[in-house]
C-alpha cells in the first residue's frame, strides 16, 4: 500500500520541493513530480536556479522517451504519463490520478487556506481508504 505523507505549512513550495528533490536524487530513487501545468514550468525553472552547488537532472514528461529512461526527476501534470517511478511529489489540488502505483506519496501544503482546504478534501479521501498518514509540519522544523 502506498505511504501517504502531508508535509503542511510549506511557506514556499517550489524552494521546499527543490530541497525534497535533492534529497531523493541523492538517495537514488526515481521520482515524479504532478501538479498543474503554471506549477510544473516554475518548478522548472527553479529546479535550474535554487542552488550554485546542486544540480538535480530532470525532464518534463512530454521529453523523448530515451531522455525519460534516464532521468531521475521527471515533471508531470499527469502521473499516468510516466512510468518506474518509486515516489511522487504532489503540488496540485485535487487527488492525483494513479497514486497508488508509487510506492510514496509526498503531498506539499501551503499556508494559504484555499490550498488547506483542498489538502483537507485529499486526506479524508486517502484515510477514507483505510491508507496510513504520516504529519511533518514544515513550520515546527524552522
Amino acid at each position: 500500500m502506498t505511504e501517504v505523507a502531508f508535509h503542511f505549512n510549506v511557506p514556499d513550495r517550489l524552494g521546499y520541493a527543490c530541497r525534497l528533490l535533492r534529497k531523493a536524487y541523492a538517495t537514488g530513487g526515481r521520482t515524479v513530480v504532478v501538479g498543474s501545468a503554471e506549477q510544473i514550468h516554475a518548478l522548472d525553472t527553479a529546479l535550474w536556479t535554487f542552488s550554485a552547488l546542486d544540480f538535480i537532472p530532470h525532464a518534463r514528461a512530454s521529453a523523448p522517451p530515451e531522455t525519460l529512461a534516464h532521468t531521475p526527476v521527471v515533471l508531470a501534470t499527469d502521473a499516468q504519463e510516466v512510468e518506474g517511478a518509486q515516489i511522487m511529489v504532489h503540488l496540485g489540488e485535487t487527488v492525483p490520478a494513479g497514486f497508488e502505483r508509487f510506492e510514496r506519496l509526498i503531498e506539499l501544503v501551503g499556508t494559504d487556506q484555499a490550498g488547506r482546504a483542498h489538502a483537507r478534501q485529499r486526506w479524508r479521501h486517502y484515510a477514507d481508504r483505510g491508507y496510513e498518514i504520516k504529519r511533518h509540519d514544515a513550520a515546527a522544523k524552522e
